[in-house]
């Protein structure tokens, strides 16, 4: 089942009909809503967006840098993922007299370590807030009044360690948060985080849905759940290290560049949801969007059309049909439309396809990184998540407005 795709074009259409028009720091301009929510539950398949090709190896890459801590663009350009590059290169134009074009900026942070990090920097975003969130205590006092007169910064907090460590000793904690809005160090961002915050919340799970999850996987053998006691069901259960929890992921977020940000959010909170169940052994359960000003950019509007798509008419449905080498049968006196339908004809132009699911691969170094040994996050040789059985729509190309 795919809902989420529904969600999303949902979303874009609500943009369009009701949005009001307003000015933006970028001077593009756009329309906007306020105050929307997407649900999904990670049962139904990963929610990669089907209406257009998703980049997913960027989106892995950019939340792999957050979960390093990293806040310099050398990682990702290195690894092929350029989503941050317009944002260090305006920092560069804006602070320099130098007229150097954007390719080769992106030249210099590859060959030049010096250069990118000096330029590659983007200040205290999200990695630094994740994993290092800092505040001030002060170093120097008066000596007549003990008021202080020097302060330096300290590391209190690593958000995430944090998180997996109350996860494993309190999971019923209402305190299960992770936030990026860092009041006190929002003018050494190159950019305010969008998504500013992220909250998990778990649940017991019964008997019933523990054995389903054995049931699930084709691989292991297990007797009728009629055969045994619950005693007995429970050791078994244990024995075979099956989660007893199931985890919910929902994100706050103040500003979404609909076209373009937000399917890469969708996605890159669906992993992070299934890499922080897969390090507490929880089964992932439902992923939730909390958005504030929900709005797409003028220059973006042609695409989402494009992507919201259009119903076809019957003769393009027909021509389809044909195409795929079908024949009109009197079946139960079946109309076109619902033998159109019997054998899978698309009604619209992009019509949402089947999700794929994640598989999780050469990751068991990764997963324990994240609450033991932060190092192993520096290269991706062992870090390795698939989608499979992914089938999309052609990509849809939108301008980013930085």
């Amino acid at each position: 089942m795919n809902n989420i795709d529904k969600q999303y074009t949902d979303l874009l259409q609500d943009i369009l009909d009701n949005g009001v028009t307003k000015s933006d720091r970028t001077g593009t301009g756009t329309i906007s809503v306020f105050g929307r929510q997407i649900r999904h539950k990670m049962s139904e398949g990963f929610p990669l967006l089907t209406t257009k090709k998703m980049a997913w190896k960027t989106m892995v890459t950019e939340l792999l840098w957050f979960l390093r801590g990293d806040t310099n663009i050398k990682f990702l350009v290195d690894n092929n993922c350029h989503i941050w590059d317009g944002d260090a290169y305006k920092r560069f134009t804006y602070y320099t007299d130098e007229e150097t074009s954007l390719e080769r900026f992106i030249e210099l942070i590859k060959t030049d370590d010096e250069f990118a990090k000096k330029w590659g920097e983007l200040g205290k975003i999200y990695g630094k807030q994740w994993r290092g969130w800092t505040s001030t205590k002060a170093v120097e006092f008066d000596e007549e009044t003990f008021a202080p007169t020097k302060y330096e910064d300290i590391k209190v907090n690593d958000q995430i360690q944090n998180l997996i460590n109350d996860l494993k000793t309190n999971p019923d904690s209402r305190r299960l948060m992770v936030n990026a809005w860092n009041v006190g160090e929002l003018n050494q961002m190159v950019l305010p985080p969008c998504h500013y915050g992220f909250q998990v919340y778990t649940r017991e799970l019964s008997d019933e849905e523990r054995y389903d999850l054995i049931e699930k996987d084709k691989h292991t053998q297990f007797v009728k759940w009629e055969s045994l006691g619950t005693d007995r069901i429970r050791e078994v259960l244990d024995e075979k290290n099956v989660p007893k929890r199931a985890i919910s992921l929902m994100w706050n977020q103040r500003s979404v560049d609909t076209p373009l940000g937000l399917p890469f959010n969708i996605a890159s909170y669906g992993l992070l949801l299934e890499i922080i169940a897969k390090t507490v052994n929880m089964v992932p359960d439902e992923l939730i969007g909390n958005l504030g000003d929900c709005h797409i950019y003028l220059n973006q509007i042609d695409g989402v059309k494009e992507q919201i798509g259009r119903e076809l008419s019957e003769s393009e449905r027909y021509r389809i049909f044909e195409d795929k080498g079908y024949e009109f049968r009197m079946i139960k006196d079946w109309s076109k439309e619902e033998q159109y339908d019997k054998v899978g004809i698309p009604k619209r132009t992009r019509e949402p396809y089947p999700l794929p699911t994640l598989k999780h691969m050469k990751t068991d170094e990764f997963y324990k990184s994240l609450s033991e040994d932060l190092t192993l996050l520096t290269h991706l040789d062992n870090i390795d998540f698939v989608v499979e059985n992914y089938q999309s729509h052609p990509t849809i190309k939108m301008p980013l407005s930085n």
